[in-house]
């Protein structure tokens, strides 16, 4: 009787608990949500495609369709007959002059690409021996924007140099005179590469983690409309590959084991599903063929991911090892290392390929690719030119270098460089890039050119003072410039791409596939005391916000500030730690907060993604144990 008398008092306490957090959440207001990019870009659509009966005499003509890209247009009209359009974009000069046949339709929907900012560009449109002049005025660039300092051009075609920030600026194509023919206002970070449909894949412009892992990748054309999202776990940063297959090999992360870069994963592409994964610190060990730049989170740093199918293998860039690796694609087994042996043990010291004749290792790397005749291609950084006896910046170098190598014999020979003769002006210690265009010809980018006082520096711009950026990009045919293109900043990576490929403007709507992963989280904790928001709370600058596919809670805490979010529908409480940290992807790391931000604190986002989330949930946010009632809900 005890027990039942204690299970009637546990229920009225529950119910009275229940009225009283729902009478005090009445007046509660939906958390403020965020557009999502591809809802808003297919609203958009809706709006310019709800009416194509135009005329070829008087065409629609919509600049910058989806807000994204200012030097784009798309032109619209129908024809009686089954007909092709031949589009031209005029250029200063014939290098810069764009043409592209499309293929035959009644109805005409035709990207225009490669306008000039600030101009009155003129476009003709060529139908069955009739043609049609268009004048379309442009905007000017940001104030921001980076123009070249120097362009030197030898080439005879009509190619641009798409260009990545590695911080501030922009995604942007300039053409052989250096003119800007395209960019994108929205911070797409890392590569850009074409894909064989002749779409572009590049980086999300959502954070998933500081400092600059994003939520995964968008496949999108030239205008900004974006035909896939795909989310991942881990995230992405620095480099991904497209299999023969379609499915993308991602260097990502394992947030969970408390480093960052030394995971690989394949995505399907129709899914968005991960469904192979490699863990390289399964594959080397974390502790060995130390650089100068390695730390415990990030003891490999992999910028590089290139599949060959030739050998079904993956090669991979640890720039913290000064280690280029090769995996077996089925086994993830190591088949060899590229690189230093100094600093390994002896048990992995015979993975190391023997150098034939004369041959300089590679430092701190990138880009490793593995070209057409199985040679491996890299950017050679070159930080200290040694594991022990370092060499100033000011003597050193960096280089673009091909290694041929025979797996079955463990050898390698170096059979060509380029930039080791420039000295320290070509002298990067971070990022860079290099391409393969063709036999003989090559594209090597030096991105991260950091200087003091007219003298190189050894540390990427955001570890060390400066007084000038630069990045240089030199075309090399057989072994003469071509092309070379200066900039005032630094740059990630520079792809010479043409800007009209075999892809075709669709309507299809933009799809996001894959997921971000559930977020962990702590123990179940009581609101049922709770504050209203005071001084304190205030004082944090809290903001909260939803987006597609996850809750955006951010603050301003003190180091030593204990905070969580509480979700609270009831009947489950769900409660997520927030770690006041600049680097609160691994709890392996020493924060060092400058006096500054010791006084004013440092700005937090902790993101709660919807995998298994359902319903509606209250917002509470616990500081140093008081629980705040943000009066706000989230509905999943």
């Amino acid at each position: 009787m005890k027990t039942f008398y204690k299970i009637v008092i546990l229920i009225i306490v529950a119910c009275l608990c229940c009225m009283f957090i729902y009478y005090n959440v009445d007046k509660a207001k939906s958390v403020q949500k965020t557009d999502d990019i591809l809802v808003v870009q297919n609203e958009i659509e809706n709006t310019f495609l709800s009416d194509t009966k135009y005329s070829f005499d008087n065409p629609k003509v919509i600049l910058n369709p989806y807000n994204i890209s200012p030097l784009t247009a798309l032109v619209i009209f129908e024809t009686s007959d089954l007909t092709s359009a031949v589009v031209t974009i005029k250029g200063k000069d014939k290098n810069t002059t764009f043409t592209n046949t499309f293929n035959p339709s009644n109805t005409h929907i035709l990207p225009i690409y490669g306008l000039y900012p600030d101009k009155d560009n003129i476009v003709t449109i060529e139908v069955n021996d009739k043609i049609k002049t268009l004048h379309i005025k442009t905007a000017k660039l940001p104030d921001d924007f980076i123009l070249p300092t120097k362009v030197e051009n030898h080439t005879n075609d009509n190619d641009l140099y798409f260009v990545t920030p590695s911080s501030k600026g922009y995604t942007a194509g300039y053409d052989t005179n250096g003119d800007v023919r395209f960019y994108l206002t929205n911070n797409m970070l890392w590569d850009i590469q074409r894909l064989k449909n002749g779409h572009l894949l590049l980086s999300s412009d959502r954070l998933i983690n500081p400092p600059y892992y994003t939520t995964g990748l968008y496949e999108m054309d030239l205008l900004g409309k974006i035909y896939y999202e795909y989310t991942l776990p881990g995230g992405y940063h620095h480099d991904v590959f497209e299999m023969e297959n379609g499915n993308f090999l991602v260097a990502t992360n394992n947030f969970a084991s408390g480093t960052v870069e030394d995971y690989v994963v394949e995505i399907d592409r129709k899914t968005g599903e991960i469904i192979k994964e490699f863990d390289i610190s399964k594959i080397l060990p974390k502790d060995q063929g130390k650089s100068e730049n390695w730390i415990d989170y990030d003891w490999f740093h992999n910028n590089a991911v290139w599949y060959d199918s030739k050998t079904n293998s993956i090669t991979l860039s640890g720039r913290h090892q000064d280690a280029v690796i090769n995996i077996d694609y089925n086994t993830g087994n190591l088949n060899y290392i590229i690189g230093d042996s100094t600093n390994w043990n002896e048990d992995m010291k015979k993975y190391f390929l023997k150098p034939i004749g004369n041959l300089e290792w590679q430092y701190s790397q990138h880009a490793s690719m593995v070209l057409p005749n199985g040679n491996i291609f890299l950017f050679d950084n070159g930080n200290n030119r040694s594991k022990t006896n370092y060499v100033k910046p000011i003597d050193n170098y960096s280089r673009g270098v091909i290694y041929e190598v025979n797996p079955r014999k463990k050898t390698i020979k170096q059979v060509w460089e380029y930039g080791k003769k420039l000295g320290s002006s070509f002298y990067s210690p971070y990022i860079s890039d290099v391409d393969y265009l063709g036999e003989n010809h090559y594209l090597i980018h030096s991105g991260g050119i950091v200087l003091k006082d007219n003298i190189p520096q050894n540390y990427p711009a955001s570890l060390t003072s400066y007084d000038e950026l630069k990045s240089i990009t030199k075309e090399i045919l057989n072994d003469k410039v071509v092309f070379e293109m200066q900039l005032p900043t630094n740059t990630y990576r520079v792809e010479k791409l043409s800007l009209y490929s075999n892809s075709l403007y669709t309507k299809d709507l933009g799809v996001r596939l894959g997921n971000m992963g559930e977020t962990k989280t702590n123990k179940n904790t009581s609101v049922f005391i709770h504050h209203k928001i005071d001084k304190t709370y205030k004082s944090k600058n809290i903001t909260i916000n939803k987006e597609p596919d996850r809750l955006v809670v951010s603050g301003t805490f003190q180091k030593t500030d204990k905070v969580q979010i509480i979700l609270d529908n009831v009947f489950t409480k769900k409660t997520y730690d927030v770690r006041v940290s600049k680097k609160p992807y691994t709890s392996m790391c020493i924060d060092v907060f400058n006096e500054k931000e010791k006084t004013d604190g440092i700005k937090v986002t902790k993101y709660i993604n919807d995998v298994n989330l359902k319903g509606k949930f209250y917002i509470y946010i616990k500081i140093n144990g008081k629980v705040y009632d943000t009066d706000l809900y989230v509905n999943y």
